[in-house]
């Protein structure tokens, strides 16, 4: 199950220095909480798709004779081109390994980038022209997860701090006991750790996508 929980307001524990981000800004920040965004990627294949449909129609519409029976008993290349590739024959192969080569490189980019780990990013606290105070995603994450482990039925927690450094978001994971309050161990996160956290780390709005499990999975002695 995940729970996204935000506090934007002024009573959230916040500086006045860190004005709450737009609403737009929070439900971007939201989702990338919830799990790694892949618009990128969808947006990608979704215009590969549309030029290759493109391409697919006017073939067949070419194939059917909507641009002239005439054009469409010609060979797919037009003589002259054809005779051109013919006299040109090593640089069109030149050109087509080449583009080749490209499409591969573009592809393991993408690869790679679509794989690369999730970013983890360090928070700067009160920036000023020659000193920062920086903490450590990691450190941060820890803190977190100790503080959220520590509430009455939680048995562990796990953190994780995402987004980016002008925007951060938390993933956190949460293992409960078998009689915990679902409802106050959230409103316990929110009002003891979470709230602590914004005012800390001075930021209005720090959403979190809450995962709960059972710790342990207890089974009651069969009576035959």
């Amino acid at each position: 199950m995940t729970v996204s929980m935000e506090k934007d307001g002024p009573g959230s524990g916040a500086t006045a220095a860190a004005p709450a981000p737009p609403a737009g800004t929070l439900r971007r920040r939201s989702r990338s909480a919830v799990a790694r965004s892949a618009g990128g990627d969808r947006s990608l294949l979704v215009l590969i798709g549309l030029v290759l449909l493109v391409l697919g129609v006017l073939v067949a519409l070419l194939s059917y004779g909507v641009f002239g029976a005439a054009r469409a008993g010609r060979p797919i290349l037009d003589p002259v081109v054809a005779d051109v590739v013919t006299s040109q024959l090593l640089i069109v192969r030149l050109v087509a390994i080449a583009v080749g080569v490209l499409a591969l490189i573009l592809g393991l980019v993408w690869a790679a980038r679509s794989l690369r780990p999730e970013r983890r990013p360090d928070l700067v606290l009160d920036p000023g022209p020659e000193t920062a105070i920086t903490v450590d995603s990691s450190a941060a994450a820890d803190a977190l997860a100790t503080q959220a482990a520590a509430l009455p039925g939680v048995g562990r927690a796990k953190a994780r701090l995402v987004g980016s450094p002008d925007a951060p978001a938390v993933r956190m994971s949460m293992w409960l006991a078998d009689d915990a309050d679902v409802r106050d161990v959230l409103d316990r996160l929110d009002t003891q750790v979470l709230s602590s956290a914004r005012s800390a780390l001075g930021i209005a709005a720090l959403p979190v996508a809450v995962r709960l499990e059972l710790d342990k999975a207890t089974t009651g002695p069969r009576v035959s």
